[in-house]
């Protein structure tokens, strides 16, 4: 009883990246993929691999993910009166210093 071996079919589009791939190439181009890391017999078509549908809405996509409008970034009142402080202890020290001297 022989054993035969079965060629492997390269496909046309890479099942992995969607790059296409050369006639008769041992491996894709771009990433690497071959019959033994990720080409599979089935796999004939790239299926875009999550990428978004042609319904996709990139401004309801921001609306949803960062909220309405632009939010301005406020410094919290904790941090002005910790500036307001060490502005004050800066120049008391200063002060003392140049008293002391």
């Amino acid at each position: 009883m022989s054993r035969r071996k079965v060629a492997a079919v390269t496909p046309e589009v890479c099942p992995v990246c969607g790059e296409d791939v050369p006639r008769n190439s041992l491996a894709c181009p771009e990433c690497g993929a071959d019959h033994n890391s990720g080409w599979r017999e089935e796999a004939q078509t790239y299926d875009s691999a999550g990428l978004p549908n042609d319904d996709f809405d990139y401004d309801e996509f921001v609306r949803e993910e960062f909220g309405e409008g632009r939010k301005r970034a406020l410094i919290k009142p904790v941090w002005w009166v910790t500036a307001i402080v060490l502005i004050v202890i800066s120049i008391a020290a200063y002060l003392y210093a140049a008293w002391v001297s």
